[in-house]
């Protein structure tokens, strides 16, 4: 991973040059004391706006076999191209978190999915955003390469490939959803174990 520079406000650098002007009025922004804020804040100067930045959702899954193996995609595209994570991306605006994860499911491997419980929320500072991971039974559809992936492959428990898993967060979110599979925790229809 890069090293990540935290400017005004928290800010990862590259996400500064993005929020350098007014989404009302186009003014440049302006980062300080605010009244009524218990921190420091962008804002405009000429309409009094302040401008909060906050992370992004991204909605992914861990699509689950009937074999109990879990389907990951080799990255398409970047970041970490042609490493491991489970399928994902972010929410649009006009989606519930299970719609989203269902629609990026598909996107990315294929397969058509039913979220069944949440195996964690996670926040990757570095990147700006919280992650929202579901354990999802797989519905129908054939497992392929999409535009986003270069492979689709379901793993086995101890052949999960730890050590080409693109980001922190999938580690975190393979590494939680085991120990529910290894403490027996109901899952996609029946006992996992």
């Amino acid at each position: 991973m890069s090293e990540v520079r935290f400017g005004l406000g928290g800010m990862p650098d590259w996400l500064e040059p993005m929020v350098r002007f007014c989404q009302r009025c186009g003014s440049e922004l302006t980062f300080g004391a605010i009244e009524g804020e218990e921190r420091d804040r962008l804002s405009c100067p000429r309409c009094n706006s302040i401008s909060y930045v906050n992370p992004r959702l991204v909605v992914t899954t861990l699509p689950v076999t009937a074999q109990g193996e879990v389907v990951l995609i080799r990255r398409g595209i970047e970041p970490a191209y042609g490493k491991w994570a489970q399928p994902g991306g972010f929410l649009e605006i006009d989606e519930t978190v299970e719609a989203g994860a269902v629609r990026e499911t598909l996107e990315e491997t294929g397969l058509l999915v039913e979220p069944i419980r949440i195996v964690g929320l996670y926040s990757r500072v570095q990147a700006a955003v919280v992650v929202v991971a579901f354990e999802a039974r797989i519905v129908s559809g054939t497992a392929a390469v999409t535009r986003e992936s270069l492979e689709t492959r379901a793993f086995a428990a101890d052949a999960i490939p730890w050590r080409e898993i693109a980001f922190e967060t999938s580690v975190r979110a393979l590494t939680d959803w085991l120990a529910g599979v290894l403490s027996n925790r109901k899952g996609f229809g029946g006992t996992v174990g």
